[in-house]
């Protein structure tokens, strides 16, 4: 099976952008030290715009994504910023190419 590729577009509250990066930020590096299905999971904003947040997600295969959706970790993080999605767009992709540099992340 191919992997899955999404990009997630979020608007975020402004007044609340700093919980919501801190709460997205535990989330993602505990998705990826857990979940070996979970390939990649890198979080930007839109330069200038903090509230304009994107989220490139990789997983190994439907059924590494489906178990991601359930665990403990992804559902606090998501009902702990509920309120302050504004908007959340899901886009699918078809890989083209996927190559990363092993151990290289910022926060």
């Amino acid at each position: 099976m191919d992997p899955i590729v999404r990009i997630a577009q979020l608007e975020i509250d402004p007044d609340q952008i700093d919980e919501f990066k801190a709460l997205l930020a535990d989330e993602i590096v505990t998705s990826v030290e857990r979940e070996p299905g979970v390939l990649f999971l890198y979080a930007v904003s839109v330069k200038g715009t903090p509230s304009a947040v994107r989220v490139f997600e990789s997983y190994a295969d439907p059924l590494a994504y489906q178990a991601h959706l359930t665990t403990p970790h992804f559902l606090k993080c998501k009902t702990q910023t509920a309120d302050m999605v504004r908007s959340l767009r899901l886009i699918e992709t078809e890989p083209i190419a996927l190559a990363a540099r092993s151990g290289q992340h910022s926060n």
